[in-house]
């Protein structure tokens, strides 16, 4: 019996473009998780991941049908590229509506480790610096808050954010140097104190 499971994405691919439904099945259940985690990584919200990743099949289904994927090896790679720039544009109308959370995470704080040996006040110190890191990071351009998000909160190398992103290691090094210098000017400007007194 034939299985699709034998085929490399590209395989899959062609397939679907030549009618096999079952195919694109294929390449969903193989890198759904991949695909899944990063946006839920980035947008921390189960419900909007669940969206944007429904979204973003879409999207890979309607560009497959219109011939727009170039086979490089990289279809993985491809779709998480659709993913970002869905979840950009989600934070874009986002801030317009002026409607950004600031929810930095379903876990209680409270019951964390990592804060086991602070006082309620020092936690809610904690959470309150991220919060307000969180916010100013929406205020920089897209180009410095995907490069902030992919490094900061998905752990990603340069050179991952690089192929994510489709631009050299330099300008990635330069989008986080200005990123980072955006950041302190913000921080200026809003004579805001990130640290515990």
């Amino acid at each position: 019996m034939f299985r699709l499971n034998s085929l490399n994405d590209n395989e899959l691919v062609q397939r679907f473009i030549k009618g096999d439904q079952n195919s694109l099945e294929t390449l969903i259940v193989r890198h759904k998780s991949r695909v899944f985690s990063y946006i839920l990584l980035i947008v921390k919200n189960k419900e909007l991941a669940e969206d944007i990743f429904q979204e973003t099949f879409i999207k890979v289904i309607r560009s497959l049908k219109r011939g727009k994927y170039i086979e490089n090896g990289k279809f993985v790679s491809w779709v998480l590229r659709i993913s970002h720039n869905l979840i950009i544009d989600h934070f874009r109308k986002e801030k317009l509506k002026g409607t950004v959370s600031n929810d930095s995470s379903d876990v209680d704080i409270f019951n964390s480790q990592k804060f086991a040996e602070d006082t309620i006040e020092d936690q809610m110190v904690n959470q309150q610096i991220l919060n307000e890191v969180k916010h100013l990071v929406t205020e920089l351009p897209d180009d410095q808050r995907q490069v902030i998000y992919m490094r900061h909160y998905m752990g990603l190398s340069f050179k991952e954010i690089s192929e994510q992103t489709d631009v050299s290691i330099n300008t990635a090094l330069g989008r986080m140097r200005y990123a980072l210098i955006n950041l302190r000017k913000l921080i200026d400007e809003k004579k805001l104190t990130l640290t515990k007194i």
